[in-house]
């Protein structure tokens, strides 16, 4: 099989659209946010971390498709019971079962969960040392205004949203320092960094370079498929019991949008950001948005 292509980022880096579009290449499956790597077993994962139904959506959502063909009430419902009854499988062990079920395609996930700490993403490479990853990065200071605007819609996301640890800029940090520490001893070519700005600025550019990477079709046909994320089985709400797995914007408007693309800019690092007291970035978010490109 395959080694599947991570795609990782802090929350709101563009890495929904990213997954919608690269998972639709005809040789890859787009998953919906799993959150598989937060602890070693199911059991760990679903009365823990992933106790919050925010967590659960993507992994029901996936079980049910694969398993049933679509997302319904009944087939969400079947899913849980198959989870109770595999709660002593390990993180592997069920990752390789969604492999087999869809077969010789290169899985894509991204779950922004695992970037948060040490040993999610330690775990996530501990099982697959040898998987893909797609570094995906967004300016600090939109993709903190995108994280706060995101918070005022839902409630859910404001009651996980607590503390220091929660402020937009140490977020964008600390989740950016921990893909770096992790992927810094990777092989050369293991580990793809792209500005997520740059990226969808050129999809006929840097797709290419992203399906040459992975070693999968540069067709026409296949960037065609890709150019349609909407027609994922996960790019829409779910059915009651599993309504989300995905970011919310993404679900309500998955296609491919040129105006808001054209939209997208990185403003100066200088600038004052749109939260707080409304002061400047610090000169540590500064120095690593620098190491990324950004100016």
């Amino acid at each position: 099989m395959p080694e599947p292509l991570f795609i990782l980022c802090p929350p709101r880096s563009f890495s929904s659209i990213v997954c919608g579009i690269v998972g639709q290449h005809p040789q890859c499956y787009g998953l919906p946010e799993l959150n598989l790597f937060l602890a070693d077993d199911v059991r760990g994962l679903w009365h823990g971390p992933m106790s919050m139904p925010i967590f659960r959506d993507g992994l029901l959502r996936a079980l049910a498709e694969l398993h049933d063909g679509e997302q319904t009430d009944d087939t969400v419902m079947r899913a849980r019971a198959w989870i109770t009854a595999h709660l002593d499988w390990d993180t592997r062990k069920l990752f390789d079962h969604l492999q087999e079920l869809v077969g010789p395609r290169i899985l894509v996930e991204k779950s922004p969960s695992i970037v948060s700490r040490d040993d999610y993403i330690a775990r996530m490479l501990r099982i697959f040392p040898d998987a893909n990853i797609l570094h995906l990065t967004r300016h600090p200071a939109t993709n903190g205004e995108s994280i706060i605007a995101l918070r005022n819609r839902f409630d859910a996301l404001q009651a996980v949203a607590r503390g220091p640890a929660a402020d937009p800029e140490r977020m964008w940090n600390r989740c950016h320092e921990v893909i770096l520490k992790a992927t810094s001893d990777l092989p050369l070519g293991q580990c793809m960094r792209i500005k997520g700005e740059t990226l969808l600025s050129d999809l006929d550019c840097y797709l290419t370079q992203i399906c040459e990477w992975l070693d999968i079709d540069t067709s026409r046909s296949a960037f065609d498929a890709m150019m349609r994320p909407e027609t994922s089985p996960y790019a829409r709400p779910g059915p009651k019991g599993a309504l989300r797995g995905n970011d919310p914007n993404f679900l309500s408007n998955p296609a491919i949008d040129q105006a808001r693309l054209a939209r997208i800019n990185s403003p100066s690092l200088e600038a004052s950001v749109p939260w707080g007291d409304g002061g400047i970035l610090s000169e540590r978010t500064r120095k690593l948005a620098m190491r990324f490109g950004y100016h």
